[in-house]
């Protein structure tokens, strides 16, 4: 992985400043990480770039991490959330759409360990989404004409979501081209 834009997208969200930093500071080198100090600050955040993963404090004054958790699955947000609290669990949690749950205080291997699960999980998604939008793509170059092509507005938006798609297979997953490559060396025209 060469610049910060192969890296996976993190955001932090702790309405602690030195926490959110230390988090921030414990993702150095395995994700770009941004910080957010609250949930308003996070949720902008979620709308306006492609985040994949997101630590998550639950106890915010304002909106708790709990109201940015509805509001992200309100919005389908397609990345992964890792409660990161000191809020003991209780069975309320049974049915936040959360991805994993750590209890602060977190040592850095663990928070590390816990990103890097769920980047893997959600590139293999990714991935699988991304064979699903693109063999439909591939099929459509391979028997219509580009003029045709060009003009059909579903195919456009088919071709620029397999390109989101590929790329964010590449940055969670770094054994992405060997399936990538394997996948585009199939022969899905008519013979």
């Amino acid at each position: 992985m060469g610049n910060t834009e192969d890296l996976p997208q993190a955001l932090v969200v702790d309405d602690e400043r030195e926490v959110a930093d230390a988090y921030a500071l414990r993702l150095r080198g395995l994700c770009e990480v941004e910080t957010a100090y609250d949930g308003q600050a996070a949720l902008e955040a979620a709308r306006s770039r492609d985040i994949d993963i997101v630590l998550l404090d639950r106890h915010m004054p304002g909106m708790s991490g709990d109201d940015v958790l509805a509001e992200l699955a309100e919005m389908d947000f397609a990345g992964r959330v890792i409660m990161v609290t000191a809020i003991d669990p209780d069975f309320d949690i049974l049915d936040m759409p959360f991805d994993d749950y750590l209890c602060k205080p977190v040592d850095r291997e663990d928070v590390q360990t816990v990103v890097t699960q769920q980047c893997t999980i959600l590139g293999y998604a990714t991935l699988g989404e991304y064979f699903s939008v693109e063999a439909k793509r591939q099929i459509i170059a391979a028997e219509l004409p580009a003029e045709q092509r060009e003009s059909h507005e579903a195919y456009q938006r088919r071709q620029e979501r397999s390109r989101r798609l590929e790329g964010r297979a590449r940055r969670l997953l770094g054994e992405a081209t060997d399936l990538l490559d394997a996948f585009d060396g199939i022969e899905r025209a008519s013979r």
